[in-house]
């Protein structure tokens, strides 16, 4: 510990990212990326505004992506707020709407930066458990709370919580705001977005780093009432006005112009997913039913920090968290068909042992 750090900076304990090692080349299949490129009209709209004006600040309301992506979802401009990926916005969300003379409640087991951010602004949390099978128990949420956020699917569990429970959840709780964080809503669920017309708490936060294969973009959303999004731009504004570069801005617009690649990028992405279902489920594998692009496994016979090691010695690295309750699982993302052949192979080797 350093003896310049600060009280709140030697207690925190902050987020550990997926592994990212360079020994040797690995098949990655531990941090939810996509497996296939973004768009083509992207990597042009990049290289385009790769000129003389970068020598400029971006546009700091970033109002051409903002209005492209009102655009797309069938929402006003003043419902739609744009940051340095939805990590950023998550942070700004602490710090907007969470009521720190109660609890914030999210789920036991569920994304491990909203421990961190609750950590990092002194908020209180009341953790609410998944039930046996890993869902989320929507009547628990009822009781006096200072906010709540829930990721739709789950992460690290995959599984995805219907409209009408989360209609539950933001009718039994109209004073507090209640964030759905989507990373993962593309490969799978109905996005709580159509919800926002009829519910002025809620807070719907999605990426284009999963689905439009832009994770080295950093390029997040937030979409709600305009009372909610004012709120996140009087913390961002407080923070820094230019989230976003320009090349982003140029990148993220192109993005949502090409439809059908992302379709067809997305399919391709579910497809594989249910095929690796399938095969893991014949060799003895429990898998959650996932909407996201990953998988959560569980072997009856062997330890999942066994799997894991002898996967990252075949050069095959999935994800493992010593945590109670998961600790015999595994997040598996998921890659091209020729990755998840490999990764397949690999634990049909450790099994058969």
């Amino acid at each position: 510990m350093s003896k310049f750090w600060s009280p709140l900076t030697a207690s925190l304990v902050p987020y550990v990212p997926g592994e990212q090692p360079k020994d040797k080349t690995y098949i990655k299949l531990n941090t939810n990326e996509n497996p296939y490129p973004p768009s083509p009209k992207v990597t042009e709209a990049i290289t385009g505004a790769a000129n003389a004006d970068l020598r400029l600040y971006p546009d700091p309301a970033c109002d051409v992506l903002v209005q492209a992506a009102a655009n797309y979802y069938g929402l006003r401009a003043e419902q739609v707020f744009v940051g340095n990926g939805s990590d950023e916005i998550l942070a700004f969300v602490f710090a907007a709407f969470f009521d720190p003379a109660k609890k914030l409640m999210f789920p036991d087991i569920t994304y491990s930066f909203y421990k961190v951010y609750a950590k990092l602004y002194g908020l209180q949390t009341e953790l609410i458990p998944l039930d046996e099978q890993f869902n989320v128990q929507v009547e628990a949420y009822h009781s006096d709370n200072g906010g709540i956020i829930i990721p739709n699917p789950n992460a690290p569990t995959a599984q995805l919580l219907p409209l009408e429970d989360i209609r539950m959840l933001l009718e039994s709780n109209p004073n507090q705001a209640v964030i759905i964080d989507e990373a993962y809503i593309d490969f799978g669920g109905q996005s709580a977005v159509e919800l926002i017309k009829d519910y002025p708490n809620l807070l719907v936060v999605q990426t284009l780093s999963k689905s439009r294969s832009l994770a080295g973009l950093r390029v997040g959303f937030a979409f709600g009432s305009e009372e909610l999004i004012e709120g996140l731009n009087r913390i961002k504004n407080s923070f820094n006005s230019y989230t976003l570069d320009r090349l982003a801005l140029a990148g993220a617009v192109a993005s949502f112009e090409d439809e059908a690649y992302f379709r067809e990028t997305t399919a391709k992405v579910v497809a594989t997913r249910e095929r690796v279902t399938e095969q893991l489920l014949a060799i003895g594998f429990k898998v959650t039913d996932s909407k996201a692009n990953f998988v959560f496994i569980s072997h009856k016979a062997i330890a999942a920090k066994d799997i894991f090691q002898q996967l990252r010695d075949k050069g095959v690295l999935v994800r493992y968290f010593d945590q109670p309750r998961i600790h015999e699982y595994l997040r598996v993302s998921i890659g091209t068909d020729e990755e998840m052949d490999a990764f397949i192979q690999a634990v049909q080797e450790i099994v058969g042992k």
